[in-house]
């Protein structure tokens, strides 16, 4: 299994009730009945206020590279990405698990 970790960071001055930011994060929460290869997903917002905090997080999992591909490739995981690059940055790990 490969396990799919992201944090966003919204840019200066975006708040999370930012339409862009709602309709991103509604396209990011469809994702796990659009795509098959996901195993697990979750995602929520950050709850502490530290400095050094991200603002929300996608945690999920696929069974191997080749299904990670297929996620990324996938068009429903592209059309969110595209919303995202609006607002935010990002920083991913994968890993086996």
């Amino acid at each position: 299994m490969i396990r799919h970790l992201v944090l966003f960071k919204l840019d200066e001055g975006v708040q999370r009730d930012d339409p862009r930011v709602v309709a991103g994060e509604a396209a990011f929460r469809a994702l796990p009945e659009q795509i098959e290869e996901l195993r697990a997903w979750e995602c929520a917002w950050n709850i502490t206020d530290r400095p050094i905090a991200y603002d929300f997080a996608i945690n999920s999992a696929v069974e191997d590279t080749e299904a990670l591909q297929r996620y990324l490739d996938h068009p429903a995981h592209q059309a969110g990405v595209a919303l995202w690059r609006e607002f935010a940055t990002w920083v991913i790990a994968d890993y086996e698990f």
